[in-house]
């Protein structure tokens, strides 16, 4: 893949601007409440970081790995557990911090785990990306910053074959010119 056939969807700015509106949003929900936030790796921890950096509450980061792709731009359909140690969630705020939610299988499964596993305060699932129009479940984030079309995208955390994640904005190209 040629990066410089990227074409430019969000800009570093916008990215920001929105990630500064939903501390916002979160930060009114949860005034001076203890939240854990629990980071998706790898593609969520760009946004994450930044995210948290806005909160005014204490945060308490966790992170957990899971899959669901089988390398460059096909999904397996199907969500692997790669590390999903978490600490006592009982009774506490979560916050879900996922990079992209466009099948809703990884959001499916993140949301029954919690459901299944702890008895939580709130569980609040926020996704920098909604690409609902690829949707195959009835889930939807509780904060998300843009909506996005049937793009693949990569940069802010997104890659391609596990490249680009440190692009500082988020860049689409047709899927024909990765082949």
């Amino acid at each position: 893949m040629d990066i410089n056939n990227l074409k430019v969807l969000f800009t570093e700015e916008q990215i920001q601007t929105r990630i500064k509106e939903l501390a916002n949003e979160m930060n009114k929900f949860y005034g001076n409440e203890e939240v854990y936030a629990v980071c998706v790796l790898k593609g969520a921890v760009m946004f994450a970081t930044d995210l948290v950096k806005s909160l005014s509450m204490p945060v308490k980061m966790e992170f957990i790995r899971l899959s669901s792709y089988n390398g460059g731009t096909t999904t397996s359909g199907k969500v692997n557990a790669v590390d999903i140690s978490l600490p006592d969630l009982n009774e506490k705020n979560v916050l879900i911090i996922e990079d992209i939610v466009d099948t809703g299988l990884t959001a499916k499964f993140l949301l029954d785990f919690m459901n299944c596993n702890f008895h939580t305060k709130s569980t609040k699932f926020c996704s920098l990306l909604d690409k609902k129009v690829a949707r195959v479940t009835d889930v939807e984030p509780d904060y998300y910053g843009f909506e996005v079309d049937d793009k693949f995208l990569i940069g802010y955390g997104l890659d391609y074959d596990g490249y680009y994640r440190n692009l500082t904005y988020i860049g689409y190209t047709d899927k024909s010119e990765l082949e």
